[in-house]
């Protein structure tokens, strides 16, 4: 399927370019992230996992303070934004180049971390959780990642009924997409949400059929990284779930993603590399 996609991202005064996959850094400043080797807690971490990650090349580092793992504990407004501001003025200051995307369903979260330096936000939600996000993403003039989801993650484990998983996922991308554009809102990033109101096998489904998504036209991001889809199939530990992670996300570059959220951007990037050459 020929397609048109943007082979640009314009962040800021930045365009970046997506003729070549990226990577985005995942950085957790949550206690009970399902990943215990991804959380993060002091300054001093805070910037040593940001300069890694920096200099084993990610392009973006995505910072949340709100655990979206299935039955994750609620916080409040307030909460999530004392976890999140600090983090990203301290990687603002030390790396003033550094692009950060916000990790949130939040409007008051979202604006208030891009006030702090946030140059994207990433909702989970779709906006589907906030009113307000699509307004606050438009008055921002940021780039918003569009993720599919059904409920919050409290209850996702139990919506995973769909007559045609696909044609359901287009419509929602479609209504929101129609939705943000009518805002002023052009620069917008797909996320199928592997893991989100998805059984395992729906999830393969979703990876297999990928490139069906890139009809609509923006850069798809697969944030697949240790995810249960992996560790729950072949029976290991999440802190084994690196190897079957490369796995994957070859598959989603060789699919259509344009965009790697990782938990380990060395090999995420050595992916890329990789696959580089059979072009």
């Amino acid at each position: 399927m020929q397609t048109s996609i943007t082979p640009t991202l314009r962040i800021k005064n930045k365009l970046i370019s997506l003729q070549k996959p990226i990577v985005m850094g995942i950085l957790n400043v949550t206690p009970d992230s399902f990943y215990e080797g991804s959380r993060i807690k002091t300054d001093k971490s805070i910037l040593q996992k940001a300069s890694q990650m920096l200099e084993e090349g990610a392009t973006i580092l995505d910072i949340g303070g709100y655990s979206t793992r299935p039955n994750a504990d609620d916080i409040s407004i307030e909460e999530e934004i004392n976890r999140v501001v600090n983090p990203i003025r301290l990687i603002k200051k030390e790396f003033p180049n550094a692009i950060i995307s916000i990790d949130t369903f939040r409007s008051k979260v979202a604006r208030q971390a891009v006030e702090a330096g946030a140059d994207l936000i990433n909702d989970v939600s779709g906006g589907s959780l906030d009113i307000q996000m699509f307004e606050t993403v438009a008055s921002l003039n940021v780039p918003y990642i569009l993720m599919h989801m059904r409920g919050n993650p409290q209850t996702m484990k139990t919506l995973t009924n769909y007559e045609n998983i696909i044609t359901e996922m287009m419509t929602y991308f479609q209504q929101r997409i129609t939705t943000l554009k009518s805002f002023g809102v052009e620069e917008i990033i797909l996320d199928l949400g592997f893991g989100f109101a998805k059984t395992i096998d729906q999830n393969y489904f979703l990876l297999k059929n990928l490139a069906v998504f890139e009809q609509l036209e923006f850069p798809i991001l697969a944030g697949i990284s240790r995810k249960s889809m992996i560790y729950k199939q072949l029976a290991i530990p999440v802190s084994e779930a690196l190897n079957g992670t490369t796995v994957l996300n070859t598959i989603a570059i060789q699919n259509g993603a344009k965009i790697l959220r990782v938990h380990d951007v060395k090999e995420a990037m050595e992916t890329i590399q990789l696959l580089s050459y059979l072009k």
